[in-house]
C-alpha cells in the first residue's frame, strides 16, 4: 500500500484491478475534492461457511479500490450469530484471501466491538430512540406491515426510558429466556422503507460464542453491528452488493444518531450471478450436508476452496472479475466465461504432458524388444524457458481407445486398420492387425513403425493427417483421474420454485477413471500445479495425490463443450 502522505498515482487509480467503473469514478472525484486522504474498505464475511465465486467479486472490488487510492482493507468477520460460527470457517476464509493474492491490514471481528455496541444501544435508549419489545417474533413480523400498508406500533413502543434501560440491562444479565424480549430502534412504523419500521437491534440467545464464550447472552443484529463496526474501524467506503441497497437508509440512520468516531458511506454494486450453479449459502450447505458433494472443497462446488482444488488459478478468477466489471445492473454471467479465463491463463502457464485416460495397448512389431528410445519434447510449445523433457519409447505403448476405430468412417483421421498416424514427437505407425479377446473385444493392436519418420531423418517430414498422444507401457505410471463437469444440468437450478433445486443435479458431473496411464514425468507432480494433458484438457494434481497413488482432477476441457447448451437454455 502507498503511504497516505504521498500523492495519488493517477495511473494506478485509473487502472484498478477491475478497471474504471462508477465506484472508481465517484471515489476519484471525492479524493479530488479533498473529502478523503485515503480510501479504507473492509471485506466482512460471516464465519459460518466457505467463500464462493460470488465473494470473489466483492473481494476484488474492496481490495482494488483501497489499493487504487493509497488505502488499505480490513478483514472483519461478522460473528454476531454464535449458532453457526466456527473457527474452521475463519481459517478457510483467510486461506482463500491469501490464495487470491490479497493482504489485509487488520484482522477484526464484530465481537471485538460487543462492549461498544452495547453502549451504543444504551445511548439510543437514553435518547428515546430504542425500546424493549415483549412481542414474539411472529407478532413483530406481522406488525411491520407490507410494501403497500404501514406497520402497526408495538404496545411497548412508548415504554418509559428508565424501564427500557432496566429491561435491557437485565436482558444482558441473563434474566430472561430466548425470545422473551428484543431491543428495537424507534424510527417510523409508517416509513415506506420497511427496514426503517423499528428494526430489531438485539436478540436474547443463550449460546456459547466461539470467541467471547458465555460472556454475552444478547447479540446484535447484522444491521446494527455492520455500520457501527465500519465507523469504529474508520472505514471510508462500505462497498456491498445490491441486496443491501434498501438497508442503506438504516445504515445512515444509525451513523447519524450514534456517537461514532467516523462516518462511512455505503455504495452498492450488482453481485455476481453465474449460471449452472447456486451461490446461496443455504443451498450450498444442503449440498454438503445431504452428501450431494464430498465437502465444501469438492471440485464441483463454486466455493473458492472447490475451485482451487479443481485447478482454477487466482489469476483466472481475478481476470474474470475484471472482465465482468462493476455495475448497478443485475445480470447472469455464463459459466463458460469463467472457464474461458481459466483456459486463457493455463494456456500460457501450464506445461504440457502426455496422459492416456482409457488405454489401448499397441505392440510395435518391428521395434526391438528391450530397447528404450526417447522422444525429446518441449514442456510448452510457445515458451522455451520452460525447458524440454525426454519421454521413453518402447515396443509396447498405450494410446487412447478413442483414437482407434476398427470400422472407421471416411473422415476418421486417427488410427484404423491399414491406416497411419504420427505418434506425437516420435514417428509414424501403421495398424497392421487387430487382436481380439475371447469376447470379441479389442485386446491390442499390432502395428509397425516407419524408422525413417523419426525426428531429424528425411522421412520425418512425411505427412499423415493424424497425430495422437501415447505413453510407454513399461514406463507409464498409473493414476486415478476425475473428470469434472458442471454440477447442474440446467442454467438456473433454483428458477422453478415448485421443484427442489437438487432435482437438477447433473448425474454426469463427475466421471472417475481408475486406470489412466501417465508419462513418468508426472509421477512427482506437485499438488496444485496445473498441467495440460495434451489433447485432453487442463488438469491438476489433487491434494490427496501421492507418488504411489496419483490422483488428478480435470480443471477444464480444451474447448467449451457447453456453449451451445448455454445458448439453447438462454433462448
Amino acid at each position: 500500500m502507498n503511504d497516505s502522505s504521498t500523492p495519488i498515482d493517477e495511473s494506478v487509480a485509473e487502472e484498478s484491478a477491475v478497471g474504471t467503473h462508477f465506484i472508481h469514478t465517484r471515489i476519484k472525484k471525492e479524493m479530488a475534492e479533498g473529502k478523503y486522504e485515503q480510501v479504507i474498505t473492509r471485506f466482512p464475511p460471516e464465519p459460518n461457511g466457505f467463500l464462493h465465486i460470488g465473494h470473489a467479486k466483492a473481494i476484488v472490488v474492496n481490495f482494488s479500490m483501497a489499493e487504487a487510492f493509497r488505502g488499505y482493507t480490513n478483514l472483519r468477520f461478522d460473528d454476531t450469530n454464535p449458532a453457526k460460527e466456527e473457527q474452521r470457517y475463519i481459517d478457510a476464509i483467510k486461506q482463500d484471501l491469501s490464495w487470491m493474492g490479497y493482504e489485509w491490514k487488520n484482522e477484526c471481528f464484530a465481537s471485538d466491538y460487543f462492549d461498544t455496541l452495547y453502549e451504543y444501544a444504551l445511548h439510543l435508549i437514553d435518547h428515546g430512540l430504542a425500546y424493549v419489545d415483549s412481542q414474539d417474533a411472529e407478532a413483530i413480523r406481522e406488525g411491520r406491515g407490507t410494501l403497500t400498508e404501514p406497520g402497526t406500533e408495538s404496545p411497548d413502543r412508548d415504554r418509559p426510558i428508565a424501564e427500557n434501560k432496566d429491561l435491557f440491562e437485565r436482558m444482558r444479565a441473563g434474566e430472561f429466556a430466548d425470545g422473551e424480549y428484543v431491543l428495537r430502534a424507534k424510527i417510523d412504523m409508517a416509513a415506506p422503507n420497511i427496514n426503517l419500521r423499528d428494526p430489531i437491534l438485539y436478540r436474547i440467545r443463550h449460546l456459547h460464542h466461539y470467541r467471547t464464550g458465555d460472556r454475552w447472552c444478547i447479540y446484535p443484529t447484522y444491521d446494527f453491528a455492520h455500520g457501527q463496526s465500519d465507523a469504529i474501524e474508520h472505514i471510508t467506503h462500505s462497498l456491498c452488493s445490491l441486496e443491501f441497497e434498501d438497508h442503506r437508509p438504516l445504515y445512515d440512520w444509525f451513523i447519524e444518531h450514534l456517537p461514532v468516531p467516523s462516518k462511512p458511506v455505503q455504495i452498492e454494486f450488482a453481485r455476481l450471478n453465474i449460471n449452472f450453479t447456486v451461490l446461496s449459502k443455504r443451498k450450498l450447505t444442503r449440498l454438503v450436508d445431504e452428501g450431494h458433494v464430498s465437502g465444501w472443497d469438492d471440485p464441483r462446488m463454486p466455493t473458492l476452496a472447490g475451485l482451487r482444488r479443481r485447478g482454477f488459478t487466482p489469476e483466472a478468477i481475478r481476470s474474470f472479475c475484471h472482465e465482468i466489471g462493476v455495475t448497478k445492473s443485475e445480470s447472469v454471467i455464463p459459466f463458460g466465461v469463467l472457464e474461458r479465463n481459466l483456459r486463457d491463463d493455463l494456456n500460457v502457464h501450464a506445461e504440457r504432458r502426455m496422459a492416456v485416460l482409457k488405454p489401448l495397448k499397441i505392440v510395435l512389431t518391428n521395434f526391438e524388444a528391450g530397447v528404450t528410445e526417447s522422444a525429446h519434447l518441449p514442456n510448452h510449445p510457445q515458451d522455451e524457458t520452460l525447458g524440454t523433457r525426454d519421454v521413453p519409447i518402447t515396443r509396447e505403448l498405450y494410446i487412447e481407445q478413442d483414437d482407434f476405430m476398427e470400422e472407421a468412417p471416411k473422415k476418421f483421421f486417427r488410427l484404423k486398420p491399414g491406416g497411419e498416424v504420427r505418434l506425437r514427437g516420435a514417428f509414424i505407425i501403421r495398424c497392421d492387425e487387430v487382436i481380439h479377446d475371447e469376447t470379441g473385444g479389442i485386446k491390442e493392436l499390432h502395428c509397425s513403425f516407419d524408422p525413417e519418420s523419426r525426428s531429424g531423418l528425411p522421412g520425418a517430414e512425411r505427412k499423415v493427417k493424424g497425430t495422437i498422444h501415447w505413453v510407454s507401457a513399461e514406463h507409464a505410471v498409473p493414476a486415478t483421474v476425475h473428470l469434472y463437469d458442471r454440477l447442474f444440468q440446467v442454467a438456473d437450478p433454483a428458477a422453478d420454485k415448485d421443484t427442489d433445486f437438487t432435482a437438477h443435479l447433473n448425474p454426469d458431473s463427475i466421471e472417475t477413471v481408475e486406470h489412466a496411464m501417465l508419462e513418468p514425468s508426472l509421477k512427482d507432480w506437485p499438488a496444485g500445479d496445473p498441467v495440460q494433458f495434451e489433447r485432453l484438457g487442463y488438469f491438476v494434481a489433487d491434494p490427496d495425490s501421492r507418488a504411489d497413488a496419483l490422483v488428478f482432477n480435470r480443471s477444464v476441457t480444451l474447448r467449451d463443450a457447453w456453449a451451445k447448451i448455454d445458448q439453447a437454455q438462454q433462448g
